[in-house]
């Protein structure tokens, strides 16, 4: 269950709104084609992680069939991924707390930097306690969130088949009605599926939790069928129900459509305890984002390719350092709320999707990688339960992932300059990879010794039940790359 409410944050409960503003009920569309391609996406991972099943991330993979840069890179924008997520659920919180303002003097007199700061310091706060505080904030946020997008489910559908209190037309005649699918033309719903792909950023954890499994073989399967079908229901079904309740000129950018709704139709109590949920939606993704990122630069560190005091670990597991240098990381959020309130969101959005088609960039490719060596070299032996397709859904995906970065060109003003801007991240990690150079060959060197010391050794029966091959030096690369 934390595995599919971890995957469902502010892209869905805050960033439908304005897509549905901007493109209409299209948008819904473009979350089937997301999921779809998420789910292709999970495939390749799933095939990788049942070859080798390992408790980190994609990272390992990268390293293994593409050398050591190629490790670093993937790692530095999976953290880029999760820091500016957790930038974008801070800025969600504070525009949700706004929406308060209506009730209450003191909320509304209140800056939204202000609430962003206040938001991300309690968080980090919460985060640096211990391991059982994060796990057991996450359990109790996944479970809301899936009762409430569940029973958002359950009342949309009535509402569509008997109608609903306002006695508003619902259903299929208001796509008619407002234009069809398409009311303001193809291109809207094409530039703004960069933020769909933001909403199903972090799909991948449902991989990598179910690799830490004892038996990763039968895991996987569930995992990436099961999980990944519940999570294209609540997307795309949630979106759907949206577009047939309400025409898409309703709903905007700034409050959460599921919040909308309930306005509308009249029912007081419920919009303010839908806000409440979409808070807890967004605390959700906050928490997790920053654990997240505090495991990821700490494997990085140890690999010698984050700076060394992000490898601290506190006495109770916590991984602190890699914690506040994201948190420092997340004041660059909060200052966008100070300079440009209305805009944060979406700057982050689309900053946080482009470190997510990193990393499904760098699974598509590690696969595409792995299928290739297990078809040319006896070294590499592909498991039963593979992704089909190879190489046609691979060559898919990359030209999916292509086309959206090219899109978001014509997203102007955000969308540009978030690509623009995005490129300062290019110096930074050459910078980055000079300075910690010597770092990652040393750890490189201590990993191949203790590869060739266990070599020599007979493992204890038991230390390895699934068989699982040890991570191999990238064929025809350097360890340097």
């Amino acid at each position: 269950m934390i595995a599919v409410g971890s995957a469902i944050g502010t892209g869905l409960f805050l960033g439908t709104g304005a897509r549905l503003e901007i493109a209409g009920p299209s948008v819904a569309l473009m979350y089937l084609v997301c999921g779809i391609i998420g789910y292709f996406i999970l495939r390749f991972l799933g095939e990788l992680i049942v070859y080798r099943p390992t408790t980190g991330s994609f990272v390992s993979y990268a390293r293994e069939f593409y050398g050591e840069k190629a490790a670093y890179v993937s790692g530095w924008m999976y953290w880029f991924n999760w820091a500016m997520t957790a930038v974008a659920d801070g800025t969600a919180i504070a525009i949700y707390i706004k929406w308060f303002g209506q009730y209450s003097e003191f909320i509304a007199g209140l800056p939204q930097g202000l609430i962003a700061l206040i938001v991300v310091v309690t968080v980090v706060g919460l985060n640096l306690l211990s391991v059982k505080v994060f796990g057991e904030l996450e359990f109790w946020f996944s479970l809301i969130k899936i009762l409430a997008l569940s029973g958002f489910l359950v009342i949309g559908v009535i509402f569509v088949i008997v109608g609903t209190p306002i006695d508003e037309p619902s259903g299929l005649s208001l796509l008619t009605e407002s234009g069809g699918l398409f009311p303001n033309g193809v291109m809207p719903a094409l530039i703004v599926i960069q933020g769909v792909v933001f909403a199903y950023a972090g799909i991948e954890l449902v991989g990598t939790a179910s690799g830490e499994a004892k038996n990763a073989r039968t895991e996987i399967p569930k995992a990436v069928n099961l999980v990944m079908m519940r999570i294209i229901v609540f997307y795309f079904g949630s979106v759907l129900l949206l577009c047939l309740l309400m025409p898409y000129t309703e709903y905007s950018a700034g409050e959460s459509p599921f919040v909308t709704f309930f306005e509308r139709i009249g029912v007081d109590a419920a919009a303010p305890i839908m806000q409440l949920i979409v808070i807890t939606a967004a605390f959700s993704s906050l928490n997790a984002g920053l654990y997240s990122t505090g495991r990821i630069l700490h494997a990085l560190s140890v690999e010698g390719s984050a700076p060394k005091f992000t490898a601290r670990v506190s006495a109770k597991g916590v991984p602190t350092g890699g914690i506040l240098f994201t948190a420092v990381v997340a004041l660059f959020g909060v200052g966008l709320n100070y300079v440009v309130p209305e805009q944060t969101f979406e700057i982050v959005l689309n900053l946080a999707a482009l470190g997510t088609m990193a990393s499904w960039l760098a699974i598509t490719l590690a696969h595409l990688r792995f299928v290739k060596l297990a078809r040319t070299t006896s070294e590499y032996n592909r498991p039963e339960y593979r992704a089909p397709g190879y190489p046609g859904l691979n060559y898919l995906t990359l030209a999916f992932l292509a086309g959206v970065i090219v899109l978001m060109a014509f997203d102007y003003p955000v969308g540009s300059w978030t690509l623009i801007v995005s490129l300062l991240f290019v110096p930074l990690l050459v910078v980055g990879w000079v300075v910690n150079r010597r770092r990652i060959m040393a750890a490189v060197d201590a990993r191949q010794a203790r590869k060739a010391a266990s070599s020599q050794a007979t493992p204890p029966e038991g230390d390895n039940p699934e068989g699982a091959p040890p991570e191999r030096t990238p064929p025809e690369a350097a360890p340097g790359g």
